[in-house]
Order: C-alpha cells, then sequence, then structure tokens
C-alpha cells in the first residue's frame, strides 16, 4: 500500500464550511506540509486542482526543491492543455524533481468552471477527448514523433526533445465512474482512483475496471480518496468528526448541494445520492 497526503492549496480549516481558525493558502504553508509528509515517509501528496486552487504545476515546481523523496500528483487538464505542451512539461518537472511527478488525469466535472476555461464539450467527449489526449502525450513521451488527427485532437510531427527521467513516463492516476470515464482509464491508467463510497459500491466498480481493463489487454492498481479521522478511541474520533461539521448550518448545506447538483460528473452524483444533505444519513458504512 502506498498512502498520499494533500496540499491544501485552496486553503486549509479546522472547519468544514467555516473560515475560522484557517490557514492561508502561501508558499510558507504548503511547504511546511510538503516537508513534514516527506519526513514521515509518505509516498506523495496531491495538489488539487481547479480555480478555486493554487496552479498544481507552479506549486509542485516550487516543492521539489524543498524536499527529498516525496512524490507530486499533478494534474493534467484535456481540453484545456494540449498534449504537446502538456509532455513537455511533464518531461521538465519529472527531471528536475529527479523522477517524483505522478499524474493526475482530470477531464473535469462541473460545467459552469469548464465553460469560464474555455471548454464546452460535453461529459462524454470529455472522455473522448482524454482518449485523443493520453494516446498522443503517451507517444510523445516515449520518443516518438507524432503526427496523429482525432475529433478533438490534431497534431503533425509532433516530438519532445528532452524525455521524462521516467521511462515510459511517469505514473499516470485517472478517476471516471461513467462507463465513458472507465473506458478511458481502462486504455491508459496506471492507477484507477474512486472516491470514498460504501465497500460493496467500490468492489463493483473495481470489477468493471479490471474487465474492461483485460479486454485492453492490459492491468490496473487501484486507489481511493479518503478524509480519515483517526483518534486513540473510537468515541474520541466520533467526537473529532461532528466537530469538524459543527459549523455547517442548513443554509450553508443548500448552498453546497445546489453548487454539486450543477456537476455532470458521475462520481460526484453517485457521491450525492449518498446523503442528500441529510444529516441523519452521513454513515454510509462501519466508521
Amino acid at each position: 500500500m502506498e498512502i498520499l497526503w494533500f496540499i491544501p492549496t485552496h486553503g486549509d480549516a479546522r472547519y468544514l464550511g467555516s473560515e475560522s481558525d484557517g490557514r492561508t493558502a502561501d508558499h510558507l504553508y504548503f511547504k511546511q506540509v510538503a516537508q513534514a509528509a516527506d519526513r514521515l515517509g509518505y509516498t506523495g501528496v496531491l495538489l488539487p486542482t481547479g480555480r478555486s486552487c493554487e496552479d498544481p504545476w507552479l506549486t509542485a515546481s516550487a516543492l521539489a526543491g524543498e524536499t527529498k523523496d516525496l512524490k507530486f500528483l499533478v494534474a493534467v487538464r484535456p481540453g484545456l492543455m494540449q498534449p504537446s505542451l502538456a509532455a513537455r512539461m511533464t518531461s521538465t518537472l519529472d527531471r528536475i524533481s529527479d523522477g517524483r511527478l505522478l499524474i493526475n488525469v482530470v477531464a473535469g466535472g462541473d460545467p459552469y468552471e469548464l465553460a469560464g476555461d474555455g471548454l464546452f464539450i460535453s461529459h462524454d467527449e470529455r472522455y473522448e477527448a482524454t482518449d485523443e489526449f493520453l494516446t498522443v502525450w503517451r507517444r510523445l513521451l516515449q520518443g516518438e514523433t507524432v503526427s496523429y488527427e482525432g475529433n478533438h485532437i490534431k497534431v503533425e510531427n509532433s516530438n519532445l526533445l528532452f524525455p521524462p527521467q521516467q521511462a515510459p513516463h511517469p505514473p499516470i492516476y485517472f478517476g471516471g465512474s461513467s462507463q465513458a470515464g472507465i473506458e478511458a482509464a481502462a486504455k491508459h491508467t496506471d492507477v484507477y482512483l474512486t472516491w470514498g463510497e460504501p465497500p460493496e459500491q467500490v468492489k463493483e466498480k473495481i470489477e468493471r475496471v479490471k474487465k474492461q481493463a483485460e479486454k485492453e489487454g492490459r492491468s490496473v492498481r487501484f486507489g481511493i480518496r479518503l478524509h480519515v479521522i483517526a483518534r486513540e478511541t473510537e468515541q474520541e474520533a466520533w467526537e473529532a468528526a461532528e466537530r469538524l461539521i459543527s459549523h455547517l448550518d442548513d443554509d450553508t448545506i443548500a448552498k453546497a448541494q445546489a453548487a454539486l447538483s450543477r456537476y455532470d460528473s458521475s462520481g460526484q452524483q453517485r457521491m450525492a445520492v449518498l446523503h442528500q444533505g441529510d444529516r441523519s444519513k452521513l454513515e454510509i458504512s462501519p466508521n
């Protein structure tokens, strides 16, 4: 098992839904978190992506020189980046970090935010574009000169002059709960990611991904993103969990649910139906 921590590039707070006792999202704090995770032996850290966060590529570049062994899980955004540019960025950051780059493929889930970034294609089209993007990106990082024309990506005689340190390329992490997402992941990913869901739902999804990967002649590893509360006793852990949401009022919950309802992400929709904003339905599995 490999365990990664998290760099809070959108800020950090003691309570969900509240800025009370919060920490500013600045480089000094990111450095403290990264160096602590590095000393404690975590495999790496996830850097979130989106307009509410500091840019993950620049942040990872700044933190690479402040750490020794820590790996950085950084997002590529098909549709917002061209594969040739992303390949150059990948190769550069992989080399200057001494092979400590991991790639998190994010197709996007919020049409409102994507429109602000200039991307106006549907949910399934984004995964089609992701497939094309990764086809070109992977070939470039493997040293090929690539000419390719798809429905979304077109390049002519594209090549990469400086190879990455990791061969054939930094490992790909990929999440997507829809059929389109699973099909794209099965063709390209090294590690398939899911959010925290009831174990039976996660099991069913893992089996779907395994079968799809077998059709592609591939095998993949699996990861799950969870927020963990650890205390000496179960009672203390539940008390900490209650404190974490103690500043969430019904109005804040309603606004969050309204914002999340516009997402076309299947993973987000699967999470939302678990509780539907009802405080009495927050425990979806033991602990």
